[in-house]
């Protein structure tokens, strides 16, 4: 299938590309935003929230880990 402009190109990821933390990586290494507003609440739901993606790519790799070994 043609999309909208009449050519399809398929772009190769690298390695490096593929591995990239992408938006993960900037939701646990990011700066402190002045501008963004600050209560006890939104910091739980980030604190649950990092906490949850932590507990997922742990037991991602134990399974990884399990299958292998």
């Amino acid at each position: 299938m043609e999309n909208q402009t009449g050519t399809e190109e398929k772009k190769k990821l690298s390695v490096r590309e593929f591995l990239s933390l992408g938006e993960v990586g900037g939701y646990f290494f990011r700066k402190k935003d002045p501008s963004r507003p600050m209560n006890i609440n939104i910091k739980m739901m980030h604190g649950i929230n990092k906490i949850s993606i932590v507990v997922f790519l742990v037991g991602v790799l134990y399974l990884i880990l399990k299958r292998f070994i």
